[in-house]
């Protein structure tokens, strides 16, 4: 299957339409069951040209690819951000109340760093605007389905996410050895199961996300 190349063309659609900025965002680390949830942003205008060759959704691309096509990724958006919101509060307040936490978090490092939120419009990979309940102030927002494969800002702003939350799993790793974080980035695995029976969860864990046998595994385990 031929892997779809993104465009540019509904950033131009959306310059056209009146707004001077588009800010694409995407997710990472939605469906791990350790390590926090990212939100990437990358913002353009009508004049930065092509993107990097090569770039794709993050999940399409291997890891050495990412790390290579990260830095060329920020390079070439105005601006990029990412914000992340904790497993403790994905456990506490929910995965979309804590992707629009992550979400608001990089808007807002978005905004410090010169960006003109009423001149921009987010580019919102899925269907579902999970960003503005979490903002102060309400932000002009476009979902896309598919945002992330077809449309380069969102492209850029997986890749950055991805590579920024990987980082983080591996060091991660390194502090609390035993899950393999550095290899699962904290996704769940038949390893990472066995491990948390083993050597039970961490606070970098989703406690609401393990699955029942795992936690029947642990309870034995601490029981034998």
């Amino acid at each position: 299957m031929a892997v779809t190349e993104p465009t540019l063309t509904t950033e131009a659609q959306l310059h056209s339409g009146g707004h001077r900025y588009v800010i694409g965002c995407d997710e990472v680390g939605r469906g791990a069951i350790a390590g926090p949830v990212g939100v990437g942003m990358a913002l353009v205008d009508a004049g930065c040209g092509a993107f990097p060759v090569g770039l794709r959704d993050s999940k399409l691309l291997s890891e050495k690819r990412r790390e290579a096509l990260e830095p060329l990724a920020a390079s070439w958006a105005l601006h990029t951000s990412v914000g992340l919101a904790s497993a403790e509060e994905v456990d506490r307040i929910g995965l979309s109340a804590a992707l629009g936490l992550a979400g608001a978090r990089a808007f807002g490092a978005l905004v410090s760093a010169g960006a003109d939120a009423a001149a921009s419009i987010v580019l919102l990979d899925g269907s579902f605007d999970w960003l503005n309940p979490a903002l102060a102030s309400p932000v002009a927002v476009r979902t896309r389905i598919k945002a992330d494969r077809d449309c380069a800002s969102v492209a850029a702003a997986s890749v950055v996410a991805k590579v920024h939350r990987d980082r983080l799993m591996i060091e991660a790793d390194a502090a609390t050895p035993g899950y393999g974080w550095s290899g699962n980035k904290g996704y769940g695995s038949s390893a990472h199961y066995a491990a948390i029976a083993e050597l039970g969860p961490t606070p970098l864990h989703r406690h609401t996300w393990l699955r029942q046998p795992a936690l029947d595994l642990f309870d034995d385990a601490q029981t034998a």
